[in-house]
């Protein structure tokens, strides 16, 4: 299957850019509230909808007191480092999963994204209670679809590259998908399931997927079809892999030799280009003074 496209160029295009100018994007100051919980938060939490891959924050003063939360917003691994037992039990619900320190979020202005979190828990229906995921059933259409969507063989709507020029599932043929994200196999049971898994897809907060998804977002029927094959993936018995890496050395082998071969053949070649005249003009020369001599 080839995969070489017009799009892939451009694919490759935004990711090397992507990559060299990372380390350099100015982290923004929280100046709104209801922007940053869309763009950092709702891809793990919702506010009404139910758990995702981290917990429903409606009401979540009734839980913890508002110091504790600050503290813990501001940074989680220090807490959950520092043996806290609530800390850890949010830890061991979220499957291991750990709260990233969130680029923007300082003492001073944590209070301004509680008091959003709380004023949203006193509505009827926040506006971000839960990414709403068609409840049909996959069916195995959905996961070609889905696919075909990852490796780019179809190209997503809004023009955003293809799921595997960063990352790789096992499943995938030849030497897989890219090693710049993190493999995919078992990100649909990692995440938590459909609703949370896509609720990611619909933000991607990642330093490397939120500029150009935010430009490039995913249709819904495109995040579903993506559902669809990574659930499928997660829930099928995967050979070990150990025939991609011998296959990479083998093909490494047979380039290598090929590529000597050809130089020897062009090498050959040259010698006898300058030799041959060289070898045939003192014969000549020879057998002119031996019959000078007779």
């Amino acid at each position: 299957m080839c995969f070489v496209t017009v799009r892939m160029t451009k694919t490759f295009l935004i990711l090397l850019v992507l990559t060299f100018s990372i380390s350099s994007i100015p982290v923004r100051a929280m100046e709104d509230a209801s922007e940053f919980f869309e763009n950092q938060c709702a891809s793990c939490h919702t506010i009404g909808g139910g758990p995702l891959t981290g917990p429903d924050l409606k009401n979540v003063t009734d839980r913890k007191d508002r110091a504790w939360l600050e503290n813990f917003i501001v940074n989680p691994q220090a807490v959950i480092s520092s043996g806290d037992p609530y800390a850890l039990k949010l830890q061991k619900e979220a499957r291991g999963m750990i709260m990233p320190k969130l680029p923007g979020v300082t003492k001073a202005n944590v209070p301004k994204l509680m008091n959003f979190i709380s004023n949203e828990s006193k509505k009827e229906k926040s506006k971000f209670g839960g990414s709403q995921v068609d409840d049909r059933p996959f069916m195995m259409s959905d996961v070609q679809k889905g696919y075909d969507i990852f490796t780019g063989t179809t190209p997503l709507t809004n023009g955003g590259p293809a799921c595997f020029s960063c990352h790789n599932v096992k499943g995938l043929p030849a030497f897989g998908g890219g090693r710049l994200g993190p493999e995919l196999t078992q990100v649909y049971s990692t995440l938590g399931g459909k609703n949370a898994m896509a609720a990611w897809l619909s933000a991607p907060p990642s330093k490397t997927m939120e500029p150009i998804y935010k430009e490039y977002s995913l249709e819904s029927e495109e995040i579903f079809s993506l559902l669809a094959y990574l659930k499928s993936e997660a829930e099928r018995k995967h050979p070990a892999q150990q025939g991609t890496l011998l296959s990479f050395v083998f093909i490494g082998i047979i380039a290598t030799g090929g590529l000597l071969a050809i130089l020897d053949a062009i090498w050959r070649r040259r010698l006898q280009g300058v030799r041959a005249p060289m070898v045939k003009a003192a014969s000549l020369k020879n057998r002119l003074t031996e019959d000078g001599h007779s």
